[in-house]
């Protein structure tokens, strides 16, 4: 290591937790990060500062003025210009030490393979469901680690996934949710602080996940609501959707994904509409019904049962009874899946989702 990097680099080498190993491991790493944008902007900028040894960088679009109140790797000067391109330019500028790659297209089916098996860490801030599946799909297959975040109006998520056999994305989200069920942030827009807030947590992941210190959010997912200030670790487990990284190989990468469609696997609920919910309710009145929507949604239209919202799922476990079969219900199941593989672990009753709109 050069004595300009020691200098540049002296304030964490000084931890005891990252030290001089610690930074020749980063130089050492080689790191993809998927979109330049909202997250992608606070990541880029802390793991080049940090000294990572390559970092890659993938985004087909180009900057526009309504990205500027959160993309803060670009200004005015440049509108119309390629995000990767000029993202590499501009992290030059700020680490010469450290190579970066600019890809300026779209990861797709025919090139992700290819890609991803270059790099020992991915960071996906890509902002759509295909992408996100197709990229946790193809480091399951090839067995990179991966570091997630996303971002709406004033909340964040950030995990890690496939880490050392953990969970993956499918763990948590098994299938796409149906089109126009969750807005991006183009139709539900966001704060522009929060990018800030998320990326830098994923990039601080990424490090820890590197230099092998600390406890990284593997088979954990946080959730940061910026506009009440609370936050919430849920804690994941892998599921029956999840991919087996043993059963996959760069011969068979094609056939683990195809579209966005969920991954070929054993559900161990039961989906059931309205009428067959009456119908079991009538045989067993036990049944204990959860709705997993918002407050607002069971204040205007429900069917009785308890309402947990789902992102405060888990501070309600002691209410659920672990003697009785369960019904989950939301409105389109996909609130429903993602409760359903929180709680499989607590209970070995039954467990019913129901679909409001069927």
């Amino acid at each position: 290591m050069e004595s300009a990097e020691l200098k540049r680099y002296n304030r964490q080498i000084l931890l005891p937790e990252l030290g001089i190993e610690g930074q020749q491991k980063l130089k050492a790493a080689k790191v993809l990060v998927i979109g330049a944008g909202g997250l992608g902007s606070p990541v880029l900028l802390y793991l080049a500062a940090a000294g990572i040894g390559k970092i890659g960088v993938i985004d087909h679009d180009s900057v526009d003025e309504s990205n500027l109140h959160r993309q803060i790797l670009f200004n005015s000067t440049d509108i119309g210009k390629s995000k990767a391109d000029t993202s590499v330019h501009k992290l030059q500028l700020l680490n010469p030490h450290v190579n970066f790659v600019s890809y300026p297209f779209k990861i797709d089916m025919d090139n992700a393979n290819s890609l991803i098996q270059d790099y020992d860490l991915v960071v996906d801030g890509s902002d759509n469901f295909p992408t996100r599946y197709l990229v946790n799909d193809t480091c399951v297959a090839l067995n990179k680690p991966l570091v997630f975040g996303s971002i709406f109006k004033f909340e964040g998520q950030v995990s890690v996934f496939n880490y050392k056999g953990g969970a993956d994305y499918r763990s948590l989200f098994p299938e796409p949710p149906p089109a126009g069920e969750v807005p991006n942030c183009d139709e539900g827009g966001v704060i522009g602080s929060l990018p800030g807030i998320i990326g830098s947590y994923m990039a601080n992941e990424s490090i820890k996940l590197l230099c092998g210190f600390g406890e990284v959010l593997s088979d954990k997912l946080l959730i940061i609501n910026a506009l009440d200030n609370s936050s919430l670790i849920l804690n994941i487990g892998k599921s029956v959707n999840a991919i087996d990284s043993n059963s996959t190989s760069d011969k068979n990468f094609e056939s683990v994904y195809e579209s966005v469609a969920p991954a070929p696997s054993k559900n161990d609920y039961e989906e059931i509409n309205l009428e067959i919910y009456e119908h079991l309710k009538k045989k067993d009145p036990s049944l204990f019904l959860i709705d997993v929507r918002e407050d607002f949604e069971f204040e205007e239209y429900n069917i009785g049962g308890s309402n947990f919202p789902l992102y405060e799922l888990n501070d309600h476990l002691h209410s659920i009874p672990e003697d009785k079969k369960i019904v989950l219900c939301c409105t389109s199941g996909f609130r429903s899946k993602i409760a359903y593989n929180l709680l499989k672990a607590t209970t070995e009753a039954p467990i019913y989702i129901l679909i409001l709109n069927k």
